[in-house]
């Protein structure tokens, strides 16, 4: 149980090449996706519903360990407020961008030095409801198979394709590519809708806390802004990634 609960420290993944992933939704969507899920600890009496105990029989037939623990012992190794019940441990993938296989006009959503896993999370979560080809996340703070980012991802982390490397390499890539940048500043002149979209395009964003930095901010194609009529003078970075998103899938779809 306790090398379960060490998962949680980011050294203890990268060592091992494992992570958890918690509950009914995050485990069935790994499931579906083929991740490798190596085993299953469960607790029936926190079950709170037949999908529960159907998915360990689905586990089970898939010759994947699964362990039967008390109360006690799931919530020593959960990291929830109300656990359902379900954690599994799976092997995590390499998240290069040579992994990345994609179409003439692709449609990337890049986010530099975000630093808490709820935002990551919900940068995928964003970026799979868009329909994004995949998130390329440059010098990361949180890592991608932190429990949270799983969490807050709600299982979109195993199904928007991600890469992990240093700005510089991911502008290289792309310009070999053939992706425009647009990096997203307060200071560009250029709303989000003036700006086009329709070919192959990347999005940038910046931590909430400092935005993008001056590597972007100068070598981008173009800067593009989120005119803001209010007090707050930015963002939830998860808010902002949707709003040029949807733009450009707007403009897509025309």
């Amino acid at each position: 149980m306790q090398a379960v609960a060490r998962l949680r420290d980011r050294p203890e993944r990268e060592a091992r090449g494992r992570f958890i992933a918690e509950g009914l939704r995050e485990l069935g969507r790994a499931l579906e996706r083929k991740v490798k899920v190596e085993e299953i600890y469960f607790c029936p009496e926190m079950f709170r519903g037949s999908e529960a105990a159907e998915l360990v029989s689905r586990c089970r037939s898939a010759g994947i360990i699964c362990c039967e623990v008390g109360r006690s012992a799931f919530e020593k190794m959960s990291g929830r407020e109300g656990p359902d019940g379900l954690l599994g441990v799976a092997h995590t993938w390499e998240c290069s961008l040579e992994r990345l296989n994609l179409s003439d006009k692709p449609l990337l959503l890049v986010a530099e030095s975000i630093e808490k896993p709820g935002n990551l999370g919900a940068l995928l979560r964003t970026a799979d409801s868009a329909g994004c080809e995949a998130l390329i996340v440059c010098e990361p703070v949180t890592d991608v198979f932190n429990p949270n980012v799983v969490r807050s991802s709600q299982g979109a982390v195993f199904s928007v394709p991600v890469a992990v490397c240093t700005s510089e390499e991911a502008a290289l890539w792309m310009k070999k590519k053939g992706v425009r940048t647009l990096a997203t500043t307060p200071a560009a002149t250029k709303t989000f809708w003036e700006v086009d979209c329709r070919g192959p395009v990347a999005l940038l964003l910046g931590s909430e806390k400092d935005g993008l930095s001056n590597f972007w901010l100068e070598g981008a194609d173009e800067k593009i802004s989120i005119p803001q009529a209010g007090l707050s003078d930015s963002l939830n970075v998860s808010s902002a990634a949707a709003i040029v998103l949807f733009e450009a899938v707007r403009q897509r779809r025309k």
